[in-house]
């Protein structure tokens, strides 16, 4: 009973213990962990059974039975196995004590084990075991209650706060679509604010807008009336102005015109006892103080009514030096006819002399290769009133030239050289600009030349230049002009056939303005191809043979002749040019007028040619070259009498050239022959290549 008792003391001062009163509370995992591994006793069960056992032998052994009354309390009653294990863990025995006790009773350990093993009994072991076992068995059942409890607390815990969370969720999402309609609601009556807002700012600034609108409106209507006053006075102003500088120009053309006819070398050079030189110095001042009057004019703006009537007056005075000198010339001109009578009436004394000396040596007509008589009845040479109108140009050119002899004989003086280049470039280069690129390239050419001849100021090289610098001037570039326009003719135009037409045009509109240039163009185109006359000059006595050339067209250089192929080359040029002339006038005019050199000239040409004996090869290039470019213009124009010209060529005129054509020579002849024959079978006349057509002068 005190062995049991003790045991129960034991257990129960255990349980009673600081550790034995902890109570642990484990994971699920731990907990199960416990009740599934095996149960071992704790290695401090050994020492507490060794004290136990001591104590024991000293009292008497009960019986079994006892033992095994008393361990049914035990089992009934016996304390949870964690208490044990606290109380041993609270108050174990050490070595220490074990060895004390072992060394009070001086035993062996032999003898100490046997001793234990006496002792303690299996029936002891057993029941103690068996203690423990039960013990264990009610912590796990335990444990199991426990962690079933704690599983539904769990399961409770989570199905409630998902239940709060799904509740949340729901009154955040009815509070947050709550917030954004109140936003949107909140924004909309913003934005309907600010539009009314802004839309009465707007009416508010449209209303504004035309208020100042109106003022504005009245402003400028009252600042257009203003402007339109002042135009129309400035208007006004600048037509009085420019009607009295036209009338200046026109004065200063007249008086320029006047005074190259009393120039002592311009007409009547050759009269004698006549003197001029009074009459020139006074129309040189009169001319010099017209030029310094629309210099100072031009430099002022526009003239005043005063120096309209001081150009008036001098226009007076160079008439009445005019009237002066044509009477002082009357009585030298009147003298010098008397003399010409005499002397012609002793060259034809000399003609009918030498024509019957002539026909004294004729030989018999020439013979054709195929032995037919040659016919007769053309002439060698060009009508009388031909050449009286070829005299004429030719005197015209060379009073022309003696007009401004003062400008052309300038060595010595530096500002008339200077003077001298400006002109001719002014006059010259335009000329040499002229081509088919557009038509408003053309017009701008054609203005600069005329508002250079009708003594406006023009740009050339960078430098204002105008006829009124010195009174020869315009003569000097009316003469330039001219030569320019037929060397374009004889190296332009022999080069490249098409560049005719814009040249000719050109020279058309010039012409009908200003007459003067137009007598000069045909002097200049007639003394380098008297074909164009037509005109074949013969040769005189004492004339030399390279004088004579040049009389014929031919350039003689260093007493070289040029070859065959360049003369008709040089030859086709200018009479392409002249046949393009005929038929073209300048399309911006301002009244429709008369061509200055129609096509009756190019009718009269036709029909003097075919009138007069042909050359070898020339008749046929000359021939060909015109009818190619006029041929179409006089085919519209005389239609009938056209056709019956052509007739002519070539069932007469064209055998004619053929007799006397080499067989080195008859290109020029086949294709003569050729285009008259396909121009009868076709019965038209092509447009010729490079005619100017509506569409250019719009480019």
């Amino acid at each position: 009973m005190d062995s049991r008792r003790l045991r129960w003391e034991t257990l129960a001062a255990l349980r009673a213990s600081s550790k034995g009163q902890l109570k642990y509370w484990r994971r699920e995992e731990d907990i199960l962990e416990g009740c599934i591994s095996p149960l071992e006793l704790s290695s401090y069960a050994g020492l507490v059974l060794d004290r136990v056992v001591e104590q024991s032998a000293q009292e008497s052994k009960p019986s079994r039975s006892s033992v095994s009354e008393e361990s049914i309390p035990l089992t009934n009653q016996s304390p949870p196995l964690e208490n044990i294990t606290s109380a041993n863990h609270s108050s174990p025995l050490s070595s220490a004590e074990l060895n004390e006790t072992k060394g009070d009773r001086n035993l062996s350990p032999q003898e100490a084990d046997q001793e234990i093993s006496a002792a303690v009994k299996p029936s002891k072991l057993t029941q103690v075991e068996g203690c423990i076992r039960m013990y264990e068995e009610i912590h796990r059942l335990k444990a199991q209650q426990r962690l079933r409890k704690w599983q539904e607390q769990q399961e409770n815990m989570v199905r409630a706060a998902y239940d709060l969370a799904s509740e949340q969720l729901k009154r955040f999402d009815e509070l947050r679509e709550l917030k954004q309609h109140q936003e949107f609601q909140d924004l909309k009556e913003v934005l309907e604010k600010s539009s009314k807002e802004a839309q009465g700012q707007q009416e508010k600034l449209k209303e504004e807008h035309q208020h100042r609108a109106k003022v504005l409106n009245l402003k400028l209507r009252e600042a257009e009336q203003q402007r339109q006053r002042q135009e129309e006075l400035e208007r006004l102003r600048k037509e009085e102005g420019q009607e009295r500088l036209r009338r200046l120009y026109s004065i200063q053309e007249e008086v320029l015109q006047l005074n190259q006819q009393i120039d002592p070398n311009y007409r009547h050079k050759d009269l004698p006892r006549i003197d001029l030189s009074a009459y020139s110095n006074r129309g040189n001042q009169i001319c010099g103080l017209v030029s310094g009057l629309i210099r100072t004019t031009s430099e002022r703006g526009f003239p005043s009514q005063a120096d309209v009537a001081s150009m008036e007056r001098a226009l007076q005075e160079m008439r009445g030096l005019i009237s002066s000198m044509q009477q002082e010339i009357a009585a030298a001109v009147d003298e010098k006819r008397r003399r010409e009578e005499e002397e012609e009436e002793r060259e034809k004394q000399k003609l009918l002399l030498k024509k019957e000396q002539m026909k004294a040596q004729a030989p018999a007509p020439a013979q054709k290769a195929g032995g037919k008589q040659q016919k007769e009845g053309l002439q060698v040479k060009a009508d009388e009133s031909t050449m009286q109108w070829y005299q004429q140009l030719q005197d015209a050119a060379e009073q022309c030239v003696a007009s401004f002899s003062g400008l052309s004989n300038c060595e010595g003086n530096n500002e008339l050289k200077k003077i001298k280049a400006d002109l001719q470039k002014a006059a010259t280069i335009p000329v040499s600009q002229i081509s088919r690129i557009s038509g408003s390239k053309l017009r701008e050419i054609f203005d600069k030349i005329n508002n250079l001849l009708s003594g406006r100021s023009v740009q050339s090289g960078g430098r204002a230049v105008s006829v009124t610098q010195h009174p020869q001037a315009l003569d000097f570039v009316f003469y330039k002009l001219a030569e320019k326009f037929v060397r374009q003719g004889e190296e332009e135009v022999a080069s490249h056939h098409d560049a005719a037409f814009p040249i000719a045009v050109v020279a058309s509109g010039i012409w009908e303005i200003h007459p003067r240039v137009g007598d000069l163009f045909l002097a200049h185109l007639h003394k380098k191809c008297p074909y164009s006359v037509p005109f074949y000059p013969a040769l005189k006595e004492g004339t030399s043979m390279e004088e004579y050339q040049r009389m014929l067209g031919y350039q003689v250089k260093d007493s070289m002749v040029e070859e065959q192929d360049n003369f008709l080359k040089r030859m086709s040029g200018m009479i392409r040019l002249y046949a393009a002339l005929i038929q073209l006038q300048w399309p911006y005019r301002d009244q429709q007028g008369t061509h200055p050199h129609g096509l009756s000239y190019g009718w009269r040409w036709l029909a003097q040619m075919l009138n007069m004996e042909p050359l070898a090869d020339v008749t046929a290039t000359l021939l060909f070259d015109f009818l190619e470019v006029c041929g179409n213009a006089l085919m519209r124009q005389y239609q009938v009498q056209f056709w019956k010209i052509m007739l002519l060529l070539q069932e007469e005129y064209v055998p004619r050239i053929e007799a006397i054509t080499s067989s080195g020579q008859m290109g020029s002849l086949m294709r003569l022959k050729q285009f008259v024959q396909k121009c009868i079978q076709e019965k038209k006349i092509c447009l010729p290549t490079g005619t100017l057509q509506p569409a250019f002068w719009k480019s």
